[in-house]
């Protein structure tokens, strides 16, 4: 059997920032624009991402993984958001599946799921927002009940990044005491995917609703202990997930910065270029300070996950806020100093507006997200 990474095999591993800069000025960058106006990403460029190691980077060598470091696994997410939030957004899911299966799942799971995940010959997306439940996942109305010694999950789910290609869904699904999370393959009878197109941003992800129609699952089907799902295994992925899009967020800031640097060392405007015009330099100047600080809250949550740290959750939060928002308001300025070229598809900045407005709502939106810092600092200081 050919694998993907056997179809492209002229790539190069990335390993660190500077690699997957490279990669994505390569494979991502040049048609990015492409991808956002076709509605999906092409599976050439999922080959070379399973070929260069992208899908899970930071699973143990032993499993398929390059066993790298979730500061690192930032970095190089930074670097794909720059290139484009779709593609990125693609590794986001993939991302919280692969680590929830290796961290919670069983032995046999594990040996099942996690080298396939790691090599990227299975793709993964992470099933929890309903047509009436998003950030408050407590709504869910998705459920499973056991039935012969398994499962039988009925439901369905809505904006589910790469729905239209995973192999593997992870579904969160109401039991008779709790909220579980069960591994359900695509291909298992009951499933069905609608595509959702036309998106505002992230156009490429290939999002769509996922319903779940008298789908019999084995009891091996259940990842992580029962009625243990909902305060750790859902905690952890959506951490790791909101993590991914802040870095993600970084990768806008920055790509709007490189691209107003550029059309303001090239446009002139009653003689002067737009980059000696103290407003526009005073645009560029607050990209660049939001750049490095939402970089350095980032690195931060980062350090902190690699150290085991509890209060790497708290500095997520900060960093997803603070990126999305610097993301938000970056991409629109770049919109501005771009004029009426940045309303059209000559140039990135207006794909870049819709996606970082994309970054604010998703992985819990800006308000929830404010919410829980304000009441996670009272707590910290009373």
């Amino acid at each position: 059997m050919t694998t993907l990474a056997e179809t492209a095999p002229d790539v190069l591993r990335v390993t660190d920032r500077k690699s997957a800069r490279a990669f994505v000025d390569t494979h991502i960058v040049p048609y990015a624009d492409a991808y956002d106006r076709r509605g999906r990403v092409p599976e050439e460029l999922l080959e070379r991402m399973t070929a260069a190691g992208l899908w899970a980077p930071f699973l143990p060598r032993d499993t398929g993984g390059g066993g790298m470091d979730l500061v690192t696994l930032g970095e190089v997410h930074e670097e794909v958001g720059r290139g484009c939030s779709s593609v990125r957004s693609l590794l986001t899911v993939h991302t919280m599946v692969s680590w929830a299966v290796q961290r919670w799942g069983s032995p046999a799971q594990r040996e099942q799921w996690v080298p396939a995940l790691g090599r990227g010959d299975v793709l993964a997306a992470f099933c929890l927002s309903e047509p009436g439940a998003g950030s408050d996942a407590s709504g869910i109305a998705s459920n499973v009940v056991e039935k012969n010694g398994g499962w039988v999950l009925n439901g369905v789910k809505k904006w589910i990044t790469n729905g239209q290609r995973a192999d593997l869904f992870l579904v969160f699904a109401r039991t008779a005491t709790s909220i579980g999370a069960f591994l359900v393959p695509r291909d298992s009878p009951g499933v069905e995917v609608t595509p959702i197109e036309d998106m505002l941003g992230t156009r490429a992800s290939m999002i769509a609703e996922i319903s779940f129609r008298d789908v019999a699952l084995g009891p091996d089907a259940l990842l992580g202990p029962s009625g243990f799902t909902a305060g750790m295994v859902l905690t952890g992925t959506l951490d790791l997930g909101r993590y991914s899009v802040a870095t993600g967020s970084v990768g806008i800031v920055q790509a709007a910065l490189e691209a107003c640097a550029a059309y303001a060392s090239r446009r002139t405007v009653g003689g002067s270029l737009l980059k000696d015009l103290p407003l526009i330099q005073a645009k560029l100047s607050d990209m660049v300070t939001d750049a490095r600080a939402a970089r350095l809250l980032v690195a931060e949550a980062g350090r902190l996950k690699d150290a085991g740290e509890a209060s790497t959750i708290m500095a997520t939060w900060v960093a997803k806020y603070f990126a999305s928002t610097a993301a938000a308001r970056h991409a629109s300025e770049a919109v501005q100093i771009h004029g009426a070229n940045g309303c059209g598809h000559d140039y990135p900045v207006a794909r870049l507006y819709r996606d970082a407005k994309v970054m604010e709502i998703i992985e819990g939106s800006n308000e929830i997200q404010r919410i829980t810092i304000a009441s996670q600092a009272e707590r910290e200081i009373i």
